[in-house]
């Protein structure tokens, strides 16, 4: 839209030239509309720890996120306040407003001038999204956030309260869910930048940070093609997925293994998705549990088959906050599940949706999931190990790069970082979140009740 004059008469051709160049600021550096931004991942691990040796093509751990390059960040500070995503076109505020409800965060778009624009928005969760920077770590000695600060503002969540944790630093989105979640409660998803993650966040008592953004109103909505041949074209993104899944759930090393042999409608770059590329698939209009029960299915445009509505999925990423390394990103397509007993309640912990389908957590690369019968963290979240699997490659393979690693050892973890004896993702959506921690000696009971997760 329009930079506001502020009272001053401007002469036309100043306007234009304004508009011109922030327009030229915020150009994309591909042809699609909704460019994904990379991971900027650049190092490689194993099940439980970094790797020495770089894998190479037919190895374990061949092919995983830092091995591949495409649409690398790339931003500008216009100095005014705004910082312009040259990959996306969207154009964001340089600071954040904190302490803002969901209520607050709606209604603050349309009163906000920063700069002088007055088209500012609520971010999607995709557009949200598109900001995560998966070198982040919150359980180093010296943190790193998931948000490039070279560019962005960013405080930690214990930054104003020191009894507050380090990781309360989500930021809210305008993506609702259309499910309810810990106990149906209305809820709207956002990303935590200090943490890592998507997920639902109950918003009746929810009151985190924003950050305003504007331009591209493209980004995020999808143009699926069925190409008739096992494959399916994302024509807003440029990038291709075959059409049905592994069809079986298997560990981190087998998913990559199974890219690297796949072969659907002859083509032999197929790669596991990095968590930006699986995550753009989510269509956040479904869920297995929608309200519209015409909405009842995998978070996933029906054009494509999936095996088990309640799925995981893999991702190439490696999530650093777990301890050496050892898990890896998923993208919820069915309920994000947990062993959970809802905030203000007396209810014994059962299965429930506590963070949505449509979320991004992570899981160990490998081991049994029977060491965490009651989940994990205090929404007892859900530990499969097992997750399908959907591949991805490039429509036009020269916007993807395969690159080399490095193997320059990261910096050490120090648990005391997550705010208490809380272990990685511990990241709680109301303060009166019960802990999940306990014996990990038995899986859920089938029965009535939520269901258990299974696959």
């Amino acid at each position: 839209m329009n930079k506001i004059a502020g009272g001053f008469i401007v002469v036309l051709l100043a306007v234009n030239l304004t508009i011109n160049t922030h327009a030229q600021d915020q150009s994309q550096s591909t042809p699609w509309p909704y460019p994904i931004v990379d991971t900027n991942q650049s190092h490689i691990f194993g099940n439980s720890g970094q790797l020495k040796s770089i894998p190479r093509q037919g190895s374990t751990y061949f092919g995983q996120d830092a091995q591949y390059s495409s649409n690398p960040p790339k931003y500008k500070d216009n100095g005014d306040g705004t910082i312009s995503d040259l990959v996306t076109g969207l154009m964001w505020e340089k600071q954040f407003h904190r302490n803002m409800s969901f209520d607050q965060a709606k209604s603050g778009a349309s009163t906000n001038r920063t700069a002088g624009y007055d088209d500012w928005r609520l971010p999607t969760i995709k557009e949200l999204y598109s900001l995560i920077d998966f070198n982040g770590c919150v359980t180093r000695r010296n943190p790193t956030p998931y948000i490039d600060t070279k560019y962005f503002n960013f405080e930690w969540g214990n930054a104003i309260d020191k009894s507050a944790r380090i990781i309360d630093a989500q930021y809210i989105s305008a993506t609702e869910y259309v499910g309810t979640t810990m106990g149906n409660q209305p809820t709207v998803f956002g990303v935590n930048f200090a943490d890592g993650r998507i997920k639902g966040y109950p918003y009746r008592r929810f009151s985190r940070y924003v950050r305003y953004v504007r331009g591209n109103p493209e980004y995020g909505k999808n143009k699926f093609v069925d190409n008739n041949d096992g494959t399916i074209s994302d024509q807003a993104t440029g990038l291709m997925w075959t059409k049905t899944d592994s069809k079986r759930a298997m560990n981190w090393a087998s998913a990559l293994k199974y890219a690297q042999t796949n072969k659907t409608a002859g083509y032999s770059d197929w790669r596991l998705p990095n968590s930006k590329e699986l995550q753009s698939l989510v269509d956040y209009t479904r869920a297995p549990q929608a309200r519209d029960a015409s909405k009842r299915t995998a978070a996933i445009d029906p054009i494509f088959d999936i095996t088990k509505t309640e799925s995981y999925f893999w991702s190439s990423t490696t999530h650093y906050d777990a301890p050496n390394f050892t898990n890896a990103n998923y993208v919820c397509f069915g309920r994000a599940m947990g062993y959970f007993s809802p905030p203000r309640s007396n209810q014994a912990k059962q299965w429930m949706d506590v963070h949505g389908a449509g979320a991004q957590r992570s899981d160990p690369k490998s081991g049994s999931a029977s060491r965490f019968a009651n989940g994990h963290g205090p929404q007892g979240d859900d530990v499969r190990i097992d997750n399908y699997v959907r591949l991805v490659r490039n429509i036009n393979p020269d916007e993807v790069q395969v690159v080399t690693p490095s193997t320059s050892k990261l910096p050490s973890f120090s648990p005391q970082n997550m705010g208490g004896n809380q272990g990685p993702g511990a990241d709680r959506s109301s303060r009166d979140g019960r802990s999940n921690q306990g014996s990990f000696d038995r899986r859920p009971p089938h029965g009535g009740g939520f269901p258990p997760p299974r696959r």
